[in-house]
């Protein structure tokens, strides 16, 4: 095999996951995904589509009123985006790597924003290209922070692509539309090409947006921008198993897009894109719920750990995280491990996200039952205090 594959370190996450799957006494909060099921009516229209035979091949960019429909809600969301630009895809991840494929060469410069979903870092060196990273800054609160200068700084005429994840996972940290600004004057002087990835844009709670979305770069970027948008249906939509996105692209790309697509998936199966068309009709009953409920759990979590001495944590402003250091402890793989071994506790690693997150956690707050989120408290809680003994 290529050594580039060779070389590719397994999921950490995993890691800790699979040395607490199957214990009934663990809660597991290691994944980034909600334990409630996806909606009836969702579910529904995808039974119906298989009753009705629909288990054949699709257009390579989805079926034409799925791809309308993404186009009306990026629309309302963003302003207008054209439906030539839209192409659906298997999943956020199926996207990423389809736009990374597009747009890198082996040996291309791409810069990425970290600490950040490995994927996001993995997909270039799978490619060949080089990658160099510019971290996030913690701040006292536990908040994180992006230092622009040193971003901007990065980005010169020969870095290929910018790869920016935002709300993040795991941190939470959220672009600012002048950060946004910044960022897109300073790859169109470059002619750096933006990998935007923006799949928790509704998980949203700093409420400073009318649309109800976190700040995208859709809403400053003009049509024929150096601008890839990644988009999924998981997080706002209960939808992770589903493995439904889309990309929003200049209309320039799409028909190679589909040309791509032919050559990975071929096209995403018939009976989840009637589900995700249905999901998107029903998406002012869905996911405004999704929300309010998330940042209930956000603000049950946060105050809980804050009160706890020696935890560093902030409520963040988006996604469906809470990134959390605890004093005395920099071995965040090792910690996760002896959390599920001796408290029943199942958090993610800091060190999965990236050299600059070792030593926190990700706790996963997207909890049907808020009462699990704090059962897990108490259990940290009586860990630490035997630590003290």
């Amino acid at each position: 095999m290529r050594q580039a594959i060779l070389n590719l370190e397994e999921s950490k996450i995993r890691e800790v996951a699979n040395a607490g799957m199957g214990r009934g006494d663990v809660l597991p909060f290691w994944f980034g995904e909600s334990d409630e099921g996806t909606p009836e009516v969702v579910r529904a229209a995808a039974i119906a589509s298989l009753q009705a035979g629909e288990t054949f091949y699709s257009h390579n960019l989805g079926l034409p009123e799925l791809r309308q429909a993404v186009a009306d809600y990026a629309s309302r969301l963003h302003g207008p985006v054209a439906v030539e630009r839209i192409a659906i895809t298997s999943g956020g991840v199926n996207a990423l790597m389809l736009a990374m494929q597009a747009l890198i060469d082996a040996g291309d410069e791409v810069v990425a924003v970290t600490p950040v979903w490995p994927n996001l870092t993995a997909q270039p060196i799978i490619l060949g290209a080089r990658l160099r990273c510019v971290a996030l800054q913690p701040q006292a609160d536990g908040a994180w922070t992006l230092d622009l200068p040193a971003l901007l700084a990065a980005i010169t005429p020969q870095t290929r692509l910018l790869v920016v994840n935002a709300p993040n996972n795991p941190t939470g940290w959220t672009l600012s539309r002048a950060e946004q600004q910044a960022i897109l004057a300073r790859c169109r002087e470059t002619g750096t090409w933006i990998l935007s990835d923006e799949v928790y844009e509704r998980l949203y709670y700093a409420g400073d947006t009318a649309q109800g979305a976190a700040p995208s770069f859709l809403d400053i970027a003009d049509a024929h921008d150096r601008l890839v948008v990644v988009q999924s249906f998981s997080k706002a939509f209960l939808m992770t198993g589903w493995r439904l996105g889309w990309l929003t692209m200049p209309a320039a790309m799409t028909p190679q897009m589909g040309k791509l697509l032919e050559f990975n998936t071929s096209c995403a199966p018939v009976f989840v894109q009637r589900a995700a068309l249905t999901a998107l009709e029903q998406t002012e009953s869905i996911t405004p719920r999704i929300v309010a409920h998330l940042k209930g759990c956000r603000d049950t979590l946060v105050p809980l750990l804050q009160a706890i001495a020696g935890v560093q944590t902030s409520a963040a402003p988006g996604g469906m995280y809470a990134f959390l250091r605890i004093a005395g402890h920099r071995d965040s793989l090792q910690l996760a491990k002896r959390l599920v071994a001796e408290a029943g506790l199942g958090l993610a690693p800091g060190i999965a996200f990236g050299p600059e997150a070792e030593g926190w956690l990700r706790w996963c707050f997207a909890s049907k039952d808020r009462g699990r989120l704090v059962l897990g408290v108490q259990r940290l809680e009586r860990w630490l205090a035997a630590q003290d003994q």
